[in-house]
């Protein structure tokens, strides 16, 4: 898609009125290819269990006080057949990086949510062999979720951030090249990150083949090399959110449940309000959520009614339509209608 927007630092960093004309720019440029529908979908954390060592993330695998737990595929089956919430129309398989949850929780999930419901299937299982990716596709799953989390290499390394930067977007890439719809995003407010950093995250991102995207403000984990530095700017989170809108009117963006943690009154509303579409209702049993330790142990859990209330409360409405259905309905207007539809026999 040709942009004809890029963000500035001095929008990155508005107040005031100009930032309430930038965001309410956004949010009006969200109309033409989604309405005020809002995309409303369910996660389920199936293992806490890491191989790689962020310096931002309390499921770092040298967190040796954090009890290591994968979920039970049956628990989860009986939660998401019979209990699910009715708003949700998707469900994100979400993990540490753990192959070995991969294979004996997320694989099987898929294919039960494939043969049982009509759920759209997103998995944010980190970076895996082409050939779990593979398994994973031909199981049902059509969404990836992989944040490049931080668009300078240098950064990228000094925060023990996964893999090796190249790998992380080759591995992005990778995945839309084999049928993937891929969501991507980064961290805003890290510590030592400066506007050149900031603007390099959208460069990347616009580089990217991408299908959505997200911005997360930095939360300094209780059990982290980070604890005790300062949380992430929400003005300057939300005003990233309102540049990734403006940039890319079609992705579509989350509003992630951290808006809250940085700024607990009304931060998740102001997302919405700031060009967000997309929202996530945690199924999580307790006993795992307790200990999916990405920022704190006191977490702000995205219930149905929250949901439904910030919904409502910003004038806008659950999308009947789900993720994955809308993602596949807009390749297929995209394709050649000798692609799109194939003429019968």
């Amino acid at each position: 898609m040709p942009m004809s927007f890029f963000p500035t630092t001095g929008m990155l960093r508005s107040q005031g009125a100009e930032q309430s004309s930038w965001h309410e720019r956004a949010a009006n440029g969200i109309s033409s290819e989604f309405g005020r529908n809002v995309f409303i979908r369910g996660v389920v954390e199936i293992s806490n269990f890491c191989r790689e060592n962020c310096s931002y993330c309390g499921m770092r695998r040298d967190n040796r006080t954090l009890d290591r737990l994968r979920a039970e595929l049956d628990v989860l089956a009986e939660l998401l057949l019979q209990h699910r919430p009715a708003a949700i129309t998707d469900i994100n398989i979400q993990a540490g990086e753990d192959p070995v949850a991969v294979r004996e929780v997320a694989l099987p999930l898929v294919k039960l949510l494939r043969r049982e419901t009509s759920l759209g299937v997103s998995v944010c299982l980190g970076t895996l062999s082409s050939g779990l990716y593979g398994q994973l596709r031909a199981a049902g799953a059509d969404i990836y979720i992989l944040k490049f989390e931080i668009a300078n290499p240098t950064s990228y390394a000094a925060m023990q951030a996964p893999g090796a930067h190249a790998e992380r977007l080759a591995h992005i890439r990778l995945l839309a090249d084999t049928g993937w719809h891929v969501s991507s995003g980064f961290i805003a407010g890290l510590p030592g990150q400066n506007d050149s950093d900031l603007l390099e995250n959208f460069h990347l991102a616009q580089r990217l083949p991408l299908d959505g995207c997200s911005v997360s403000p930095f939360i300094p984990g209780e059990e982290t090399p980070l604890r005790g530095t300062c949380t992430g700017d929400i003005e300057l989170t939300l005003n990233c959110m309102a540049a990734l809108r403006l940039m890319r009117p079609d992705w579509v963006i989350p509003a992630v449940s951290a808006l809250n943690l940085a700024d607990a009154t009304e931060g998740y509303r102001r997302g919405l309000r700031t060009g967000a579409n997309l929202v996530t209702i945690n199924l999580t049993p307790s006993a795992l959520r307790d200990n999916y330790l990405i920022y704190k142990r006191d977490r702000f859990i995205m219930t149905e009614e929250r949901i439904l209330s910030a919904i409502e409360a910003e004038g806008l409405i659950p999308s009947v339509q789900g993720l994955v259905s809308f993602y596949s309905s807009r390749r297929a207007r995209k394709l050649p209608r000798s692609v799109a539809e194939p003429a019968a026999a």
